[in-house]
C-alpha cells in the first residue's frame, strides 16, 4: 500500500520527493507554494520536471494541497477571481511535476444568502471557470469537509452531486479525509462496510483518487478538524485496519497521505513503518 506523509519544498519538488523516499514512503502530499497565500507562483519548472522524473523511476506517487485561504464558495468577484488563479497556478505545478492532483476543501459559503443552495451554486460557477480554462492532467481532488462552521461538504452525496453538476467531471476527483469523515459521522468507527457500500452506490468510489489518512482527536459527530497519529485516536486501530484492508482500499494503487502530528520520539518514518507492519500482519491472518 501506498503511504506517505506531507512533505515540505523547502529543498523543491525534487527535494520534497527526495525527503518521502528517505523516509519509508511510497507517496507524498506537497503545498505547490506559500500555504497561506493565494498569490501565484513563477515556479521552477526545472525542478517540478526533475520532481517527475524522480517519481517514475522510484515508484513515488504524489498529491499536492492548495494553500489554507481557498475557497471555492467565495462570492466576493475580486477574490473569487484570485481564487482561480491561484487553483490554475496550483494545478500547473502539479502537472509539471506529475502528480495525480491538488486537493480542494469543499467549499464554504461564509456571506449574507440565506439560501442554503447559493453557496454550492457559487462553488459549482467557480470550479467550472477553473475547469474551463484548465487542459492538462492533473485534477482537482474534493475533499470532504468535518463540519466545523455551516456544515457544508461533510457528506459523500453532496459531492457526488457537485461531480454530476459540474461541466468538466472527467477533470475532478476525490480525496477523502478519515479524520473529516469520522469528525463529520460518515465514519463512526464501525460502519466502514456501511460507508464502503453507500459510496459504490453512488459513484463516489469510482472518483476516489487519494486519501488523507488521519485519526481524530475528537469523537465522531464533533466536527471538529483535530487530527491525531494512527491508532492514537478516537478512531483507532482496529477500525483503521478494518478500513485499511477492506476491499476497495487494499486492492486500488491509492496514495495514503499522513496529515497527522509529528514528535521527536514517533514521527512520520515511524509511522509509515507501523501502517506497513499492521497492513503485512492483515494479509498474513
Amino acid at each position: 500500500m501506498r503511504f506517505g506523509f506531507h512533505a515540505s519544498i523547502r529543498e523543491g519538488y525534487l527535494g520534497a520527493a527526495e525527503t518521502a523516499l528517505a523516509h519509508g514512503a511510497s507517496a507524498f502530499q506537497y503545498f505547490p507554494k506559500n500555504p497561506r497565500s493565494l498569490t501565484v507562483k513563477a515556479f521552477d519548472q526545472r525542478s517540478a520536471e526533475a520532481c517527475r522524473r524522480f517519481c517514475e523511476e522510484h515508484g513515488l506517487i504524489s498529491i499536492a494541497h492548495t494553500p489554507y485561504p481557498t475557497n471555492l464558495c467565495t462570492e466576493e468577484p475580486e477574490l473569487r477571481a484570485v481564487t482561480i488563479a491561484s487553483v490554475l497556478n496550483d494545478l500547473a505545478i502539479t502537472d509539471a511535476c506529475g502528480s495525480v492532483g491538488v486537493v480542494v476543501h469543499f467549499g464554504q459559503y461564509k456571506g449574507r444568502e440565506t439560501d442554503p443552495l447559493y453557496g454550492y451554486q457559487l462553488m459549482i460557477k467557480t470550479l467550472n471557470e477553473i475547469l474551463e480554462q484548465w487542459q492538462g492532467q492533473s485534477l482537482i481532488l474534493l475533499e470532504n469537509n468535518a463540519g466545523q462552521g455551516n456544515r457544508m461538504g461533510t457528506t459523500l452525496e453532496e459531492l457526488v452531486q457537485i461531480h454530476k453538476l459540474i461541466k468538466h467531471p472527467q477533470k475532478v476527483g476525490f480525496c477523502l479525509d478519515t479524520c473529516h469523515a469520522f469528525a463529520s459521522g460518515i465514519w463512526n468507527g464501525n460502519n466502514w462496510p456501511d460507508v464502503m457500500t453507500k459510496a459504490r452506490e453512488l459513484g463516489y468510489l469510482e472518483h476516489l483518487r487519494a486519501i488523507h489518512l488521519n485519526d481524530s482527536m475528537y469523537p465522531t459527530q464533533s466536527y471538529r478538524d483535530r487530527h491525531a497519529q494512527i491508532g492514537r485516536g478516537e478512531i483507532g486501530e482496529k477500525a483503521f485496519r478494518e478500513m485499511l484492508f477492506s476491499l476497495e482500499i487494499r486492492d486500488r494503487d491509492l496514495p495514503l497521505v499522513l496529515e497527522t502530528p509529528a514528535t521527536a520520539a514517533y514521527g512520520h518514518p515511524e509511522e509509515i513503518r507501523y501502517l506497513k507492519e499492521l497492513t503485512e500482519e492483515l494479509v498474513a491472518q
